[in-house]
């Protein structure tokens, strides 16, 4: 059985291909074998649970709690001026009542710029924040892979992970030690 023009046999192809196959055969098995431990870890939980994380949603709630407030006076202040105008707005004189709703207005204008700019400024803030924080956590899972010698950390979503190969809590524990001491005011 020899192929035409002088090319190589089929017996010869076969050969080869059985040959190829029976190389791959024990690479796949070590490739098994290297990835002995396997570790998840959810970030999802990590980042929503973690000391640090918890500290700074803290830090800028109260940092932004000022320019809040602020806007809530004004709020109230806008609800007063609102009654006073359905109350009194008929009997007032036109000049008045127009001024009346032009503050109305302009007020109105004032807190939603207002309530607009701190969403963004504590937005902008608190993905920095989540950012860094993130960083942290992540240094955290690789220095507990490598200290305990895992060879692999999948992370979330996962379709599965067993209950034992999670290493979240160990993470958020090494996370909870590493934090340093809330500086004294």
């Amino acid at each position: 059985m020899r192929a035409t023009a002088g090319g190589p046999s089929i017996g010869a192809l076969l050969l080869a291909a059985l040959l190829l196959v029976s190389a791959l055969v024990p690479t796949a098995g070590w490739a098994q074998a290297a990835a002995e431990k396997i570790g998840y870890a959810d970030f999802k939980r990590l980042i929503d649970n973690a000391p640090q994380m918890v500290e700074s949603q803290g830090r800028l709630q109260k940092e932004f709690s000022a320019r809040d407030k602020a806007l809530s006076a004004d709020e109230a202040r806008l609800a007063s001026q609102r009654q006073r105008y359905d109350r009194d707005g008929s009997i007032m004189s036109k000049a008045d009542a127009e001024n009346l709703k032009r503050e109305i207005d302009s007020l109105e204008r004032s807190i939603k710029r207002g309530r607009d700019d701190l969403h963004n400024d504590f937005n902008t803030r608190a993905l920095a924040e989540r950012d860094k924080i993130w960083q942290e956590i992540n240094n955290a899972v690789v220095e507990y892979a490598h200290a305990n010698g895992y060879d692999l950390i999948v992370t979330s979503p996962v379709v599965y992970a067993s209950p034992r190969i999670d290493i979240t809590d160990a993470v958020l524990e090494r996370l909870r030690r590493a934090k340093p001491a809330a500086p004294k005011p």
